[in-house]
């Protein structure tokens, strides 16, 4: 266990509040813990949803098969050649982002609206000596789907973009494939730009889901990766899907 963790949990053993929640997710893979602080009285964006362990076990999975897992076809095939450049969209806690940071020693922008941004990075905060000690890096930008505005001042471009139950909300489902558009599909006029993947966490909840994905095919090749059981109770489990740019016909 990393001792900044131990100091994280022993400051908030006093002070914590009620509405205040520490939980640590232990990655096998690399013997190291993250630990998250959850504000779930501050809305949904404070709590860790189901997608997201589903990822972090994903990637977790594939430091340990590289050449046999979920992951691999994204991840080039089990072979990285480079320091990996990975955009988180709507991260909430920032589970994803620093897993995949550490996982994949990765260098990795977790992003959220502006009023989740204190609490992403008071965890990004808690976890550095973690990431650092693991060979990753992670920083917090703020970023409002469907903003072309947000997305140029992220400034650099990214190998891979994650995501972990960002359907959700029926107002939100333009804005979010007009972020992804603007990431996913290349200027025709670029020539053998390297295809950016976007791998996404989802729990179906509601019908109304499936305009969200009807429009998404109409945009982005979209691929199923990975489906998981269903939890005790429940009829589905989260389903993990890749997603690329359509290539533009000439």
């Amino acid at each position: 266990m990393i001792s900044l963790h131990d100091d994280v949990l022993n400051q908030n053993d006093a002070s914590i509040s009620m509405d205040e929640h520490l939980q640590n997710h232990h990655i096998p893979s690399i013997d190291s813990t993250v630990v998250i602080r959850q504000l779930p009285s501050e809305g949904l964006s404070f709590k860790t949803w189901p997608a997201a362990t589903t990822l972090v076990t994903l990637l977790d999975h594939y430091r340990c098969h590289p050449t046999n897992s979920p992951l691999t076809s994204v991840l080039s095939n089990g072979v990285v050649v480079q320091k990996l450049n990975i955009l988180e969209l709507g991260s909430g806690t920032g589970l994803v982002g620093m897993a995949a940071a550490a996982v994949l020693k990765a260098n990795v922008t977790v992003t959220d609206l502006p009023h989740v941004i204190s609490n992403l990075q008071f965890n990004v905060d808690a976890n550095a000596s973690m990431l650092s000690l693991q060979g990753g890096t992670v920083d917090v930008a703020p970023l409002s789907w469907g903003e072309a505005d947000d997305v140029e001042a992220i400034g650099r471009e990214f190998d891979l973009i994650i995501g972990s139950d960002v359907v959700y909300h029926d107002h939100l489902f333009e804005p979010l494939l007009e972020t992804l558009r603007l990431l996913l599909n290349s200027n025709s006029g670029e020539k053998k730009k390297k295809s950016c993947k976007f791998v996404m966490g989802h729990l179906r909840r509601w019908k109304k889901e499936a305009a969200f994905f009807k429009k998404a095919k109409k945009l982005f090749q979209v691929e199923t990766i990975h489906v998981d059981r269903p939890c005790d109770g429940a009829r589905i489990g989260v389903v993990v899907y890749c997603m690329t740019g359509k290539a533009k016909r000439s």
